[in-house]
């Protein structure tokens, strides 16, 4: 329930007043005795309500809305007036203003106005939060493309942990898309506006780990040039992406243990703590506590790491979201290769859905930019080992329908007399490969 209510009068018997009253009725209060500070103090989307004199030094209560206005016009503004501004106020709602109380006021008259203002507000808070979800799947499913039960858990797993305050470690194998992933998760949280800063740990040389992690002042080292921001200060207010963390040398997991636990790095060569606010997503293959059994990775650091986790399935394990992946590659290789995209044929599909993947979708997209090239001297290899001729043909039928429903956007109708199906056993093989009309509707 929303009851926060920021109170702005230059009088400070009318804010203690103000504040003793709201107190006792339990809402959070805080005062400004003028407009200047509440402004500069004011979080985007404050859940509650502003009490303002009209009549201050400074910027004025009718500035302070007509201000508000331009930032949030949805945001209740309540202005407290003497006798001879009733007809300011009143043109004042006419300009956004939620009410007026004249003075002296009682308390009741006050909270009267107050609750229904923050109703108000709580209803308008809630459609945001309603169109941004909505926004942010829309948003999510153009990055993370696929339709197979696997994938849809994995965006609602993201549109989850992207708006919390905790470390995650997702795994997955190579080529599936980690990096991706965790670009996902900073998008569609708090810290969209901060840097996302991306750094493999297996693609640094151990002697010049410490100093890209946390930098280094001049002089530090032979050859240190000028003083180097690190990776983790870099990442200050944002998110930092440990890829393939599993690298990491242990002196340096040890030391990155103490940022996570004490928010403060040190450059090399510096003496002074530098505070850090930053949110560490990492990628791995392998599972961190096995590497920590085997002595090749610091088991404290691994927990911290793995506050939330995130499995990315291969490719082999969606093999439904490989024509839609192949599709989005081949177009976009063709945009930007200037070549036109050939229709796919019936053999190159199945050995799309019938191929293993060891590469993900990395290899996947590979093979879409050799098609538009013209190179098909590496087509992809025909049947994965121990893939039954029954997943093979659930693959195949699903990719039908699903090409079919596109081609018609989503007219039943249509689809059905192009595949000559009785209306019933196209139900069940919609239910069964989970597939819906309005996913397809033009």
């Amino acid at each position: 329930m929303l009851n926060s209510v920021i109170v702005v009068d230059d009088e400070r018997s009318i804010r203690d007043a103000v504040e003793q009253w709201l107190s006792l009725s339990g809402f959070q209060v805080k005062l400004f005795s003028r407009a200047e500070e509440c402004l500069a103090q004011l979080p985007v989307n404050f859940p509650g309500v502003i009490l303002s004199d009209v009549r201050m030094p400074g910027i004025s209560g009718l500035e302070l809305l007509a201000t508000l206005q331009q930032r949030d016009a949805e945001l209740p503004v309540i202005l407290l007036t003497g006798h001879g501004d009733v007809p300011m106020a009143v043109d004042a709602m006419r300009d956004g203003a939620y009410d007026f109380l004249e003075k002296p006021f009682s308390p009741e008259t006050l909270l009267n106005s107050l609750r229904r203002a923050l109703d108000k507000r709580r209803l308008v808070l809630e459609n945001r939060a309603l169109h941004e979800q909505a926004d942010h799947r829309s948003k999510l499913e153009a990055s993370l493309l696929g339709v197979s039960p696997g994938l849809q858990t994995l965006r609602r797993q993201i549109l989850d942990l992207a708006g919390l305050p905790v470390n995650v470690l997702i795994r997955g194998e190579t080529g599936s898309g980690k990096e991706l992933v965790a670009r996902c998760l900073h998008d569609f949280g708090p810290r969209a506006d901060k840097p996302f800063v991306a750094l493999n740990c297996a693609a640094i040389p151990e002697q010049l780990f410490e100093a890209e992690l946390f930098g280094h002042e001049s002089g530090a080292f032979t050859g240190a040039q000028g003083k180097r921001i690190g990776k983790l200060e870099y990442a200050d207010g944002g998110t930092l992406f440990l890829d393939e963390i599993e690298s990491m040398p242990l002196a340096q997991q040890v030391k990155l243990l103490r940022v996570l636990q004490e928010q403060k790095l040190e450059r090399l060569g510096a003496n002074q703590s530098i505070d850090v606010d930053l949110r560490i997503i990492a990628a791995t293959k392998p599972d961190l506590l096995d590497e920590a059994r085997a002595g090749r990775f610091r088991e404290d650091l691994a927990y911290r790491l793995n506050v939330a986790q995130l499995r990315l399935p291969a490719l082999r394990e969606r093999r439904e979201d490989i024509p839609l992946l192949y599709a989005h590659f081949s177009r976009a290789a063709a945009q930007r290769l200037g070549r036109s995209v050939a229709p796919l044929s019936g053999p190159r599909l199945s050995r799309l859905l019938s191929h293993d993947w060891p590469g993900n979708v990395r290899e996947l997209a590979n093979v879409a930019e050799r098609q538009v090239l013209g190179l098909d001297d590496h087509e992809p290899d025909a049947v994965e080992p121990g893939q039954s001729l029954a997943a093979q043909q659930e693959a195949f039928e699903a990719q039908c329908l699903r090409a079919a429903l596109t081609r018609h956007k989503g007219d039943i109708k249509a689809v059905l007399e192009e595949l000559q199906l009785p209306r019933r056993t196209f139900n069940e093989k919609l239910q069964r490969h989970g597939l819906t009309r309005e996913m397809f509707l033009g």
